[in-house]
């Protein structure tokens, strides 16, 4: 049952986590560059801090706002239940990600984070994949810089090559760039739980159906 189909809704988009580092900009992304009519909202913990952004935002008076926060559940339930697709940057995601995956797994909307902690991915495939599945709503993990240029460039290259054949693809980043606060807090936490992240991986490989 796809959510792409339902108008009942009031936003097409919330925007979780808005406020953070990442968040803000995703939101200014969003507001250059959403298509006419697109309905999104920004949410976070703090209502004046969301109300800055959107001051500040081209456009920003068109962006719904919604309050909500990892603490509580039912906030976060109140959030899914408004929209279509959540996209949260509200991380390290194993202490904070996992209620906000349970809404939406449950209220049948749509989730992307941009998460790069393996173990998290397990953890809520099988914890929320079932109900998923049930309500019709996708958990699509890993949106992120982490990700992205390596799918996209297999993806890309794979494209260019003869079907059919069989093929290795080794892929190499290079960045220039900073950590922020959030993505570095993710690597210290992953660094810090090598058990729980091996133990994760082989419970999913438990509960996963085989090709």
């Amino acid at each position: 049952m796809s959510r792409l189909s339902r108008t009942d809704r009031p936003y097409d988009i919330v925007l979780f986590g808005a406020t953070g580092f990442a968040g803000t900009l995703t939101a200014e992304y969003l507001a250059a560059h959403a298509p006419a009519g697109l309905r999104w909202a920004v949410a976070g913990r703090s209502t004046e801090k969301l109300e800055r952004l959107r001051e500040r935002l081209p456009g920003g008076a068109e962006a719904g706002l919604l309050r909500a926060d990892v603490s509580d559940p039912a906030s976060l339930r109140a959030l899914a239940e408004q929209a279509r697709v959540v996209a949260t940057t509200v991380g390290p995601y194993v202490e904070y990600g996992e209620e906000l995956v349970a809404a939406c797994a449950d209220t049948g909307a749509d989730y992307v984070d941009l998460t790069g902690e393996p173990e998290f991915v397990d953890l809520m495939y099988v914890r929320h994949d079932a109900r998923a599945r049930e309500t019709g709503a996708r958990l699509v993990h890993a949106c992120g810089f982490d990700s992205v240029p390596h799918d996209l460039g297999v993806h890309f290259t794979v494209r260019q090559l003869p079907e059919g054949v069989p093929l290795t693809v080794d892929g190499f980043v290079s960045a220039d760039a900073a950590f922020s606060g959030g993505t570095f807090a993710s690597a210290l936490n992953q660094f810090a739980r090598p058990r729980q992240l091996r133990a994760a991986a082989r419970d999913r490989r438990r509960h996963e159906p085989r090709l």
